[in-house]
């Protein structure tokens, strides 16, 4: 029998009037619980600004972030604030929000251990804490989490450990994001009971080496696979094929091996397909069934045999990447009638036969790689006709016959490779109007024409040698930066508009019919690093203005018409190739040429002579000249001498007067000190002598300085009696800035002495000197100091980056420094860095928007090419310059070391090795500090990957500062990731995106997240 019920006293009549009030009362009540937790939680966060408005006026619902219950009141459902720079634990009070459902912390700074206070939040379903920095193991009892819990995301963290077996008891679970952490354990394969899972990501951990679990097959749920990166070993489980729901599997980067299972390729709802960069063999399957497959990446591997021509069935594959393989025979005619397949990459295999004629004809193709192949025959007709292509990479072939005429009217063209094959006939001559068009390297071929009367604006890089080319060198383009015309039949003068180009780093028109004389204007070239003008028509004199140009270092102007004398400047370059053999010169070689280094450099012109013996030309002797002139010309030396030294003595006797009355004048100057010091402006001024100078450049002398308790490195402007405009500027600019940042690595500004006639600048001494000395004095000089050690390199690096993340991101507004290079590094005794010379620093008067520069400032092989060529000042000028820096500490090479071929500085070599090699680094990185350790070759290769995305060409593809030191720090705690980019909700590997077309750096081409 059912008990009695409770009783219950009756409600007044006089209060059921009342009834919906009190429950409006009830409801509100509830309200403002919620708001008032929040409010709490905004004050265990710190107060920070993003949450300006969680305030106690107005509707909690609105506030930024904040979700509610539809239809359930106002209580709060979901809290989604990624991004807004949180730096504190997760309050406790978070879980007194009962109806929380959605919680999104991502990309944020939160630290400490697992928040184990999620545990109390029982209506939890979607948990994302990414891209922060917890840091400890998992615990144990992981599966005390939320019952309903569905979206677990933990990514980009540095959790450690072994991932707990426990986590197999979550029993709503169906997404499961662990991907780049530090679990170094192995692979629970209890993951496998996870019935209800969709998405599991484990990539990017330093797992033990292992192969894939047999009983990862049960998870016939499961949509998206991703083991990318994980030390994977072993082949691939046929039980993958069970997977009947898989759409995305990506086990790239990892040393599987044997063959692709059969079953992989059958999977009906497959659509990406990534298995690049392992050892895999074997061939493509001839059964592949899944129609609905988008994407297919297996390059990089060992994969041979043929291209079966079912792969024509894939009606909807937009993506075919086998690059770096082994296949052969004909590539299947079938491809070229793909609706939807728009890239297409074959690069290096063994490819024979024609192209498909029909390629482009039915899709909007837009990249085509097939180079380094053996394939003949001609270019398809309708390559461009989706009016799509942007990239044409067809080198290293054997085809032959007439460019298409269809091409000249692509105007959505980019990039042009067709180098080293036997193309004959006319260059489209529409080609040059592509808006876009940007590189075109046609070289060693046999094609004619002759170029437009202006190069296309947006031209960066021009090699046409060896052709057959006529008619005059056209008006150079702006933004051009390599133009080799070498070995065709350009005739003509040369264009007088050099200053028009002001970036052009290689100019090469060699074994030409080029007539009248080298223009003056050359000298506005201040980028050009190689002039090669040799065998042409050339007649007047070398214009004196060629040895202006700052980093030259290759001239050759040999076998022309020149005639005169060589300008006695030009020995102020620093040459590593010179030759003016084969000319009409006359007169004395300058004596700074004058040695052995250019004893074949001016061979045949009669008329030169060198006072010199080691220069075998015959020695400069007039024998007209009388003992009487020479007595008289040695007397008018010795009177003028005399003068000379009178005058100086005078000068320095007068200086030195003034200087000590000023020095001992405490009252001519004032000091004004950023950190407690205790020391008077009389020290510092006492201490300017010659014996403690240490250094000089374009913005003041640097002296070294001992004071009672510590050493000082003090810069002295310039002493003139007015300070010029800029070195004004850049004072207060370096006063400004540095009198404001505190950082361990950002040298310390101790305090600024101003003078009557000159300023200083008090630092802290940093005892090892500039990373430059360190890394590069012993090739320059044979200085016998010790090599940096691969660990202190990585040291230096993540000091950098944690000075420059520093400025970027913590400063307000955000600090610019605009000349971030080896020399302004320094090395304290323990090896840390410290950024100094802030002296052309900028703040952004408002964060985020570019500010334009007056003054182009900055070093060359260093400057980011919107900031040369646009002179846009943003933070990622300073990621450009750091990813220079990181290719220096990773190959030992100096920033404008171009290597042998025309590129002209580092960033440039290193973009086309890897380009080169697919990625495979070789001898890329420094053999000298990596040995032979795998450990620090494999560190240095991350340092080399990250320095190259650093280098992009677009600023907006580099990475942050931020995202830069998150990889490195990894790196240096164990092991990093590096390479992937974020693409809507799924993760594409950024060396697949390496490709011919790193010679351009296209944003398109390379990406970035660290995750």
């Amino acid at each position: 029998m059912a008990p009695d019920p409770p009783f219950l006293p009756p409600i007044p009549l006089l209060l059921l009037p009342l009834l919906p009030a009190l429950l409006l009362f009830s409801q509100s009540t509830a309200e403002s619980e919620d708001k008032q937790i929040l409010l709490r939680i905004k004050d265990d966060w710190g107060n920070p600004p993003p949450l300006s408005s969680w305030n106690s006026s107005g509707d909690h619902c609105s506030w930024l972030g904040i979700q509610c219950a539809v239809g359930g009141g106002d209580a709060v459902a979901g809290i989604s604030i990624p991004s807004i720079n949180l730096t504190r634990p997760i309050p406790s009070s978070i879980c007194k929000l009962h109806g929380l459902t959605h919680l999104d912390l991502s990309f944020n700074n939160i630290p400490g251990p697992f928040p184990s206070v999620i545990y109390n939040c029982s209506a939890l379903q979607y948990l994302d804490i990414s891209q922060n920095l917890f840091f400890g193991e998992l615990p144990a009892d992981i599966d005390r989490m939320p019952r309903n819990l569905t979206d677990f995301i933990l990514s980009a963290n540095n959790f450690t450990g072994d991932i707990p077996t426990s986590i197999s008891r979550l029993p709503a679970i169906k997404r499961l994001h662990l991907d780049y952490n530090l679990f170094d354990g192995i692979i629970p394969l209890e993951i496998s009971n996870l019935s209800t899972l969709e998405s599991l990501w484990l990539a990017a951990n330093p797992f033990l080496p292992t192969s894939i679990p047999d009983e990862f097959g049960n998870l016939t749920g499961l949509t998206f696979l991703w083991m990318a990166k994980m030390s994977l070993n072993g082949r691939i489980p046929e039980t993958l094929g069970k997977m009947e729901n898989l759409e995305h599997l990506d086990l790239a980067m990892n040393s599987l091996t044997g063959e692709i299972p059969a079953g992989i390729w059958m999977l009906k709802k497959m659509k990406k397909l990534y298995l690049y960069a392992n050892k895999l063999n074997g061939g493509i399957n001839e059964s592949i069934g899944g129609e609905g497959l988008v994407e297919i990446d297996v390059s990089t591997n060992n994969l041979a045999g043929t291209i079966p021509e079912v792969i024509g069935q894939l009606r909807n594959l937009s993506i075919l990447f086998l690059y770096f393989n082994q296949f052969s025979g004909a590539i299947p005619a079938s491809i070229g009638k793909l609706p939807k397949l728009t890239d297409i990459r074959l690069f290096n295999n063994r490819f024979t036969g024609i192209l498909p004629p029909e390629l482009g004809r039915y899709s909007k193709l837009a990249n085509l790689e097939v180079d380094d192949n053996v394939i003949a025959g001609e270019l398809p007709e309708h390559l461009c006709n989706g009016k799509a292509l942007t990239s044409l990479i067809v080198s290293d072939n054997m085809l032959i016959g007439n460019i298409p005429e269809s091409l000249g009217s692509c105007y959505t063209l980019l990039s042009l490779h067709i180098q080293n094959n036997g193309f004959s006939g006319e260059f489209p001559a529409g080609i040059w109007s592509a808006p876009n068009l940007s590189v075109v390297i046609a070289r060693r071929n046999s094609l004619t024409g002759s170029l437009p009367n202006k190069l296309p604006r947006n031209l960066t890089l021009l090699d046409i040698r060896n052709n057959q080319f006529i008619g005059k060198i056209p008006s150079l383009a702006g933004n051009l930066r390599m133009f080799n015309g070498d070995g065709n039949k350009f005739s003509g003068e040369l264009p007088a508009n050099f200053s028009e180009i002001p970036f052009l780093h290689v100019l090469s028109l060699g074994n030409n019919q080029i007539t009248g004389k080298i223009p003056a204007t050359i000298g506005s070239l201040k980028f050009l690093n190689q002039l090669n003008l040799t065998g042409n028509l050339l007649s007047g004199e070398i214009p004196e203005s060629i040895a202006a140009i700052p980093v030259l270092n290759s001239i050759d102007l040999s076998v022309n018409h020149l005639s005169g004398q060589i300008p006695p400047t030009l020995g102020s370059l620093k040459l590593n190739f010179l030759n003016l053999s084969y000319n009409f010169l006359t007169g004395e070689i300058p004596m700074a040429l004058q040695n052995q280094a250019y004893d074949q450099s001016f061979l045949s012109n009669p008329s030169l002579c060198a006072s010199q013996t080691l220069i075998e030309l015959p020695t400069c002797r007039d024998q007209s000249i009388s003992h009487t002139k020479i007595s008289i010309t040695l007397l008018i030396l010795g009177f003028s001498l005399f003068v000379v030294v009178v005058a100086l003595s005078a000068f320095l006797y007068r200086e030195h007067c003034r200087s000590k009355s000023i020095n001992h004048d405490s009252s001519a100057w004032k000091l004004t000190a950023f950190h407690p010091v205790d020391f008077s402006e009389s020290a510092i001024t006492r201490g300017l002598t010659t014996r403690n100078l240490i250094g000089s450049g374009g913005g003041g002398m640097v002296y070294r300085v001992s004071l009672r308790r510590k050493t000082v490195a003090i810069k002295k402007v310039w002493n003139l009696r007015k300070l010029d405009a800029k070195l004004e500027k850049e004072f207060e600019a370096e006063v400004k800035i540095l009198g404001s940042i505190r950082h361990a690595n950002i040298v310390k500004l101790l305090c600024c002495v101003s003078g009557p006639n000159s300023k200083l600048l008090v630092y802290e001494y940093v005892e090892k000197g500039s990373l430059d000395s360190w890394l590069h004095r012993r090739r320059r000089d044979h200085y016998r100091q010790p090599s940096l050690s691969w660990p202190k390199r990585l040291k230096i690096a993540v000091g950098v980056a944690k000075g420059l993340c520093y400025m970027h991101h913590d400063c307000f507004p955000a600090v610019i420094h605009r000349d971030v290079k080896s020399s302004n590094i320094l090395l304290d005794l323990e090896f840390q860095a410290k950024i100094a010379d802030f002296g052309l620093a900028r703040i952004l008067a408002r964060g985020g928007e570019p500010e334009t520069a007056s003054v182009v400032a900055g070093s060359f092989g260093y400057m980011a090419p919107e900031y040369a060529a646009m002179r846009k000042v943003n933070e990622k000028v300073d990621v450009y310059s750091f990813g220079v820096v990181l290719l220096e500490l990773a190959t030992g090479r100096e920033a404008g070391d171009g290597g042998d071929d025309e590129e002209g500085n580092l960033a440039d070599w290193a973009w086309r090795l890897y380009k080169d090699r697919g990625g495979d680094m070789g001898k890329m990185v420094d053999e000298e500090v990596v040995g032979g350790s795998p450990e620090f070759r494999e560190e240095a290769e991350v340092v080399f990957m990250l320095g190259i995305m650093c280098t992009g060409r677009e600023a907006a593809g580099r990475p942050t500062m931020k995202e830069v030191l998150q990889v490195l720090t990894k790196l240096e705690r164990g092991r990093g990731g590096v390479g992937e980019k974020c693409d809507g909700g799924e993760l594409i590997n950024g060396k697949r995106r390496f490709s011919k077309l790193a010679e351009e750096r296209k944003d398109s081409e390379l990406s970035f997240c660290v995750f």
